[in-house]
């Protein structure tokens, strides 16, 4: 048993001046965890314990289904992710270093290639195939603004598994176990998720979906229809309008040039359209001009992971705006950052307030990179920028007067907007990701050369699934799922013991029955903490226990002279009293229910 007299537990009673949400909060304050450094944190031992409950969990159910485990190391050489384009790729995130020879190694924020390596040294034939494999490790990214205690760091435990198989069948077969195996998991830790399609991102491959529990303090955005469609918010795809065929097209009045004074924001210029040509619009019944009809121009300078840069001009309608989120998907690896005046000093085609298609594309003379919504396709009419002040073209026709380079998945996603699948409109809200599944397919297995021979002997590229579940992020999602004013609530299947023995007395007595109950308990199979401080208040013992969470506490106190003892459930706040000899007995009905 944990004595709290000699362990290394201490509680505080204030906040820490950093902490942004409960779950940080209440595990510092509660001595779960300390920081060591902005992202980084060390688990006491508490903590600890609360950890391994949840990597105990994963490990069974990625062992229910034929997983293996293994243990690469954290500190891996250059060589591997070069050959995968992710040295580059991972850009500052990734952290960077060099021995004493000046070889680059780099501290792995994830472990694809070594997986693949390894299958690729020791499998040869498909009869190796298919294979699980997985490790609970240490990962690394250099966060640049870490910050919710352990929900954004540098330094966390994942687990990563990845599934080896010769066909895209068996893939296929791997990857709905591990997608069970994670509705299990998250079961059985007590959180709640929503399974939602999402993009590969860096990682690349076909399908990919996301595990996100809802909760108000979730960075990520994720999108539900009553009909069942969810996804997170940078894998909904644009339910665009019909197009108009050429005829359709060719009977659309000409395009035509105005003098719109003033009106160099999308605020000013609807206002303007409305005040200058009345019932003109094209959206509205009674030709109301909107938001929507107004093209807006929106430029960003991409700096590639070779330190190249290169303009991109994005046009949506002037009812959105972009999602910055959705941006740095579409464009990663690349990174998007928003034009300076220096930058348009550098491109006088771009006329602030007024910019317009005229002179953008790759086939135009500035060279400069041209993306639409998907929104605007072809016979779409549009207000936009002349490209000279004080100046806006009216019934611009798409595919008639304009073109783009192509289509670009930016613009922020609404309330009420469109599911792509026609299940109905979509509904906003917040999550956190607790775990991602990917089908990568045969990325990493061509770069790294990953072959088996087949049944007829021939060699063949092997197809790999890989499969993620934030171990410390759930440890935090837990805590900030499962607490109430007073302090943490921990579930049954990861609390850090089982039942918490308080003495609150002065008596010698006291102090011997609490000890003869929690060894009693221990004798029969629970982990127990007693707190046996001799110079603590009994206030001050209530006070940490309700902070500390532990499911079932057993108060010895005052009662015990008539003979009684109380059991303390700390979800629902019941309290039993019964004799010492009982309670073993009924923590046991407790646990069993």
């Amino acid at each position: 048993m944990i004595r709290m007299s000699s362990s290394f537990i201490r509680t505080l009673r204030e906040d820490p001046s950093d902490a942004e949400v409960a779950s940080h909060k209440l595990l510092v304050r509660a001595g779960y965890i300390r920081r060591s450094a902005p992202g980084v944190y060390t688990w006491l031992p508490l903590g600890l314990r609360v950890m391994r409950k949840v990597e105990q969990i994963v490990r069974e159910e990625q062992d229910r289904i034929d997983g293996q485990e293994l243990l690469f190391s954290a500190l891996q050489p250059r060589e591997p992710y070069e050959a995968t384009g992710r040295w580059e790729e991972y850009g500052p995130t990734l952290f960077r270093l060099h021995d004493r020879k000046q070889a680059d190694y780099l501290l792995a924020p994830t472990h694809e290639e070594m997986f693949a390596l390894a299958v690729k040294d020791l499998f040869n034939s498909y009869k190796d195939l298919p294979v699980m494999l997985y490790q609970v490790q240490t990962k690394y990214r250099d966060e640049a603004r870490p910050r919710a205690g352990l929900l954004r760091v540098r330094e966390f435990v994942m687990k990563d598994a990845y599934s080896f198989d010769v066909s895209d069948e068996g893939l296929d077969r791997s990857y709905e176990k591990q997608r069970g195996a994670y509705q299990r998991t998250f079961d059985r830790l007590g959180l709640p998720t929503v399974i939602c399609q999402a993009d590969a991102g860096a990682m690349g491959g076909s399908r990919s979906e996301e595990f996100l529990h809802p909760t108000p303090i979730g960075e990520d955005t994720f999108v539900v229809s009553e009909g069942g469609y969810a996804a997170n918010v940078e894998a909904v795809t644009t339910v665009a309008p019909a197009a108009l065929g050429e005829d359709d097209i060719a009977a659309l009045p000409a395009s035509h040039v105005e003098d719109t004074p003033g009106a160099s924001t999308i605020a000013a210029l609807t206002e303007f359209s409305n005040h200058a040509f009345p019932g003109l619009g094209t959206t509205t019944e009674d030709g109301t001009w909107t938001r929507y009809e107004m093209l807006k121009h929106l430029v960003y300078l991409l700096t590639h992971p070779d330190g190249s840069t290169e303009p991109l001009v994005i046009a949506l309608p002037g009812d959105r705006e972009v999602d910055p989120k959705r941006l740095e998907t579409a464009v990663a690896p690349a990174i998007a950052t928003a034009f300076t005046e220096e930058d348009f000093g550098r491109h006088p085609v771009l006329r602030k307030g007024f910019i317009g298609p005229a002179g953008l594309g790759l086939d135009a003379p500035s060279k400069i990179r041209y993306l639409v919504d998907p929104r605007v396709v072809p016979g779409t009419r549009w207000v936009a920028g002349a490209g000279e002040a004080d100046r806006h073209v009216y019934d611009l026709v798409y595919g008639r007067d304009f073109t783009a380079d192509g289509t670009i998945e930016a613009a922020a996603v609404h309330d009420g907007d469109p599911a792509p699948d026609g299940s109905g409109p979509l509904r906003l809200t917040r999550g956190m990701e607790m775990g991602h599944i990917f089908q990568l397919g045969r990325k990493y297995a061509e770069a790294l050369d990953l072959k088996v021979l087949d049944e007829n002997g021939k060699a063949v590229t092997v197809t790999m699934g890989s499969y993620g579940i934030g171990v410390t992020r759930a440890v935090a999602a837990i805590a900030e799922a499962y607490h109430d004013e007073k302090g943490l609530v921990w579930p049954r299947s990861v609390a850090p013991v089982d039942v918490h023995v308080l003495a609150t007395g002065k008596d010698a007595e006291v102090f011997e029955e609490a000890a003869r109950i929690a060894a009693a308990l221990e004798e029969a199979g629970y982990e127990v903490l007693l707190d046996d401080r001799p110079k603590v208040s009994p206030g001050v013992k209530f006070k940490d226990a309700e902070l500390l969470g532990i499911p079932t506490s057993v108060i010895v106190g005052r009662g015990l002279a008539g003979g009684i003892v109380e059991v303390r459930e700390r979800a629902d706040g019941t309290v039993e009293e019964v004799a010492p000899t009982q309670v073993v007995e009924t923590v046991r009905a407790r646990v069993e229910s």
